[in-house]
């Protein structure tokens, strides 16, 4: 079964750990705040709980939490039981007290205190590369893209408001025209324009995926300036058959009341070749008469003129 474009761009920032610490915990710390919760153990030791259907987050998820040190992690699968399901992967820190440690270093927790809001995380990105390594561990933990082939649309969808409405601050702080919606009991924050999440996905390290959109996007650029160009010239032979089939029909008219052999010779000259060449334009019935456009034109208005006179008497 083909991945999702989603998934195509996860798994290859999944393969990709930034140089700096800083950055590191920055995106484990979003990443965390998307996915995982708290355990205590029968001692009130704490752990963490990170479940996610992505094999290849799972294991990034391992490597920041091994690069901050001093906790036991493991990792189980549950195979899904229904057909086009995905197997689940639960990552969990063993509950111990160094928990707590790794917590206040991710800016989640204060010692053994409270809980922190996702607002507090703004200690972790004084700089913009920490704030871009948070949100592709936002990205990771409840991203998702559009393939390029269709409507353009990025969104980070998380259950927590207050992790949603920073989220929103973030990328509006970092020029992004993002939004934010809620689904049910989910919060949905989103980007549409096609330019900005081509600049996002190439922010958070996701190159190729940002080429991939960018591509596609120069292709419907060519695709409806093609169709723009078809429907304006099929409009215009539309209006020429129209104006044709008019002044056919008065020349008709003038027939039947015998006065073509009445008319000037420039008229008659006019009469032959319209009749001659129905399916020509102005422009071209005009290049065949060797007369302007405006010269022809004020030809026809006078047969027609003529003709609606036959046809009201």
């Amino acid at each position: 079964m083909r991945q999702s474009f989603a998934t195509e761009v996860k798994n290859n920032l999944s393969r990709e750990l930034y140089p700096k610490a800083c950055c590191r915990t920055a995106e484990l710390s979003a990443l965390l705040r998307m996915g995982a919760t708290l355990t205590l153990s029968t001692g009130r030791a704490m752990g963490l709980s990170f479940v996610t259907e992505n094999a290849a987050i799972a294991r990034k998820a391992i490597m920041l939490l091994k690069g901050l040190g001093g906790v036991y992690t493991e990792v189980s699968m549950i195979r899904a039981r229904r057909l086009l399901k995905n197997n689940t992967y639960n990552v969990r820190v063993m509950p111990a007290p160094e928990v707590s440690e790794l917590l206040d270093r991710l800016g989640l927790m204060r010692g053994m205190g409270r809980l922190r809001e996702p607002e507090e995380d703004m200690e972790l990105l004084e700089k913009d590369c920490c704030k871009y390594a948070y949100l592709r561990g936002a990205f990771l933990g409840g991203g998702s893209v559009n393939r390029p082939e269709a409507s353009y649309h990025l969104e980070l969808v998380t259950e927590n408001q207050a992790m949603a409405s920073f989220l929103l601050r973030i990328l509006q702080a970092l020029d992004y025209p993002a939004r934010m919606t809620d689904r049910k009991d989910r919060y949905i924050v989103y980007i549409k324009d096609s330019e900005s999440i081509i600049d996002f996905l190439a922010a958070l390290g996701a190159e190729k995926a940002a080429d991939d959109v960018e591509a596609a996007r120069n292709l419907k650029e060519v695709r409806n300036q093609v169709n723009r160009i078809v429907n304006c010239e099929t409009a215009n032979v539309s209006k020429a058959v129209e104006a044709a089939g008019r002044e056919i029909a008065a020349i008709h008219t003038l027939e039947a009341a015998g006065m073509l052999d009445e008319l000037d010779e420039l008229l008659r000259e006019t009469v032959e070749a319209r009749l001659a060449h129905p399916e020509a334009t102005r422009a071209e019935l005009g290049r065949i008469l060797s007369i302007s456009k405006s010269g022809l034109s004020h030809r026809l208005r006078r047969l027609q003129a003529l003709a609606q006179t036959y046809r009201e008497y």
